[in-house]
């Protein structure tokens, strides 16, 4: 370890920009021996140090596997392409951070994969540590490669390169799986026999190499099979059930650069029902469970001991939703504002409530007010189950701005279904009249940053079923949008229009998928979610060289009959449920949240146990 360490700080770090992100050894990180435990684990993240070290996912994974006495834990992340070349020049492979060891050392290889626009870099990182690339070629001596995170759920077209898929809830799924390992290591069982014995006895797991996949002769799935009887059909997602009893660090790694968040983040709140009908994790990820503000309290008390950090963010799906919300900000202002600390919000929904929100932020510094409206017309948020009105909006918005508020953050989707034109023209109009508000409150036009991202059908939601707006719709409603808004003090970001086909292919694809991920990278692609790394050619000529029409994928509505490549995974919400929403869409009916009215029968949850006073 040390040797290398030295080699790589004296003859690679002074070449590379931003060498800090590879030395490792920072604040609260965790070194222990690898000959004092059972099991060595990596967790890999398949992009920049920057923003790996921004997920709060991996930090909890990360001190969830290291308080226990068997288990080291380490991390690694996507090298850039500067220091990825002076690696494979030097002949070094890519190595974990707190020890230096080659990733092919360790026993399990865990990628956390957030978005779909990482898979080449997946690749790119096995490649770089010398393992195989399809799970079907490792030895014995190989790791096994697991992958969790928000793709998991939908996880066909990484299944070629991914021995095991830990689906759901990593801190309920992941220990289990340690423990198996650590038992079929000392039986010595063979790759074979463990991956057999993993989708056996692991209802959270899914393991591609023992199912197969069936095809009709319109390339759509006839039948997903277990290749052996005692191998279940479905796959649960895992589920923390009490919040309040997860693991949860206190003492998060301190990054040596500028990361994306460099903050403390602690999950106030797990879930959502609220009813977006677009909103994946909404879906999967029911019921809705609560922290008490005495545990929130206390992991902010101990995180801000730990690491002196000036901000906290406060997360979940729907912050606002949260039951003790009031109390729960008093207590931080009064904790926390003699020290200075900053207390954030990711987004905030529209309701009622919002009018109170600036009032209880009242911190130190006062960031922009970051809200999710999805869509400007009232009659089109009905589309998509946001049961919010302009008038909460415009009052919340106008009493920030009397609080010292400067800039209001405003998130919308374009392409929803029935969408049109005047669904379109309503975004700027919007954005003129909250830049009003500011206007008329205190002198000036307020500064509105609009950010719009092309609507994504995805897998386990009510619009699992319609087809994606096409490249053509989405630049004609860029153009529309920058030629109508033209104050300074409103600025647009628009995702780009093939980044966003691209993902929307991936997150509703199949198997046949792998070997064009395969042919992307092999041409050069990687970091395809950076502008400045995407090359949206390479990946049409691999749907070409491929045979493969990516089209079919995206631009098509299916049937309620059709086999959905993720249909073997099941993440609680039932089929009827998801069509009735489905249905109620295109309606505009709205679907009242499920703890303040009756329960809609989505099977997540018994309602009662979730239902919050």
């Amino acid at each position: 370890m040390s040797s290398l360490r030295n080699y790589v700080i004296e003859n690679i770090l002074p070449k590379v920009e931003m060498p800090g992100q590879y030395i490792g050894k920072e604040c609260n990180s965790i070194i222990k021996k690898h000959s004092d435990v059972d099991m060595k684990v990596v967790l890999a993240f398949p992009d920049t140090y920057s923003i790996g070290m921004s997920h709060a996912g991996i930090q909890i994974l990360y001190g969830l596997l290291n308080d226990r006495n068997d288990t080291v834990c380490e991390r690694s992340y996507a090298p850039l392409t500067d220091m990825e070349a002076l690696l494979r020049e030097h002949k070094i492979s890519l190595f974990s951070l707190e020890t230096y060891t080659p990733l092919k050392e360790f026993d399990v290889v865990g990628f956390s994969v957030q978005y779909e626009l990482s898979y080449t870099n997946i690749l790119n990182m096995l490649d770089l540590s010398n393992i195989p690339l399809m799970s079907a070629a490792r030895y014995e001596d190989d790791p096994l490669v697991i992958a969790g995170g928000a793709v998991a759920i939908s996880p066909e077209p990484l299944a070629e390169f991914i021995d095991v898929f830990l689906v759901g809830d990593g801190e309920e799924s992941l220990p289990q799986f340690v423990e198996l390992i650590k038992e079929m290591k000392r039986k010595k069982l063979s790759r074979r026999e463990k991956l057999f014995a993993i989708a056996q006895k692991m209802k959270n797991a899914y393991v591609p190499s023992q199912y197969d996949i069936f095809y009709n002769s319109d390339h759509t799935i006839k039948e997903i099979r277990p290749k052996y009887s005692d191998i279940p059909f479905t796959i649960r997602s895992a589920t923390v059930e009490d919040l309040n009893t997860a693991y949860h660090p206190t003492k998060p790694i301190m990054p040596f650069v500028k990361t994306i968040h460099d903050r403390i983040s602690i999950e106030i709140m797990r879930g959502c029902t609220q009813g977006c009908r677009f909103c994946q994790a909404g879906m999967s990820k029911r019921p809705t469970r609560p922290r008490t503000v005495e545990n929130i309290l206390h992991l902010a008390e101990q995180s801000y001991a730990n690491t002196g950090h000036n901000e906290i963010s406060l997360m979940s799906l729907s912050v606002s939703d949260y039951p003790h919300l009031e109390l729960l900000m008093e207590k931080m202002n009064l904790a926390f504002t003699p020290r200075h600390v900053n207390i954030a919000f990711p987004s905030l929904r529209v309701n009622e409530q919002l009018a109170l929100l600036p009032s209880m932020l009242n911190t130190v510094r006062k960031s922009g007010l970051t809200i999710a409206l999805e869509a400007a017309k009232p009659s089109l948020r009905k589309v998509i189950n946001k049961n919010i009105t302009n008038e909460d909006f415009f009052r919340g918005i106008e009493e920030a701005f009397k609080l010292g508020w400067n800039l209001v953050k405003l998130y919308f989707m374009i392409g929803l279904p029935t969408e049109t034109d005047d669904d379109i023209e309503a975004i700027a109009e919007l954005a003129y009249d909250v830049s009003d508000v500011m206007k008329k409150v205190r002198g000036n036009y307020g500064q509105v940053n609009i950010s719009v991202a092309p609507f994504i059908p995805k897998a386990h939601t009510p619009y699992q079923w319609q087809p994606m707006v096409t490249m053509e719709r989405i630049k004609e409603i860029r153009e529309k949008l920058y030629n109508r808004i033209k104050r300074k003090s409103i600025r647009i970001k628009f995702h780009k229009a093939e980044r966003s086909i691209m993902e929307g292919i991936f997150a509703r694809g199949d198997r046949r998928l792998g070997k064009v991920i395969y042919h992307a990278w092999r041409s050069g692609c990687k970091f395809d979610a950076w502008e400045e790394h995407f090359q949206f050619q390479k990946w049409m000529d691999a749907f070409q060289k491929e045979g493969i029409d990516w089209k079919f994928y995206i631009h098509r509505s299916r049937s309620e009959e059709e086999i959905f490549p993720w249909g073997h995974i099941n993440c609680g919400v039932v089929k009827p449920f998801l069509l009735q929403e489905s249905e109620r869409s295109s309606q505009r009916e709205i679907t009242q949240d499920c703890r303040l009215s009756r329960c809609p029968e989505c099977g997540s949850c018994s309602r009662s146990q979730y239902f919050l006073q």
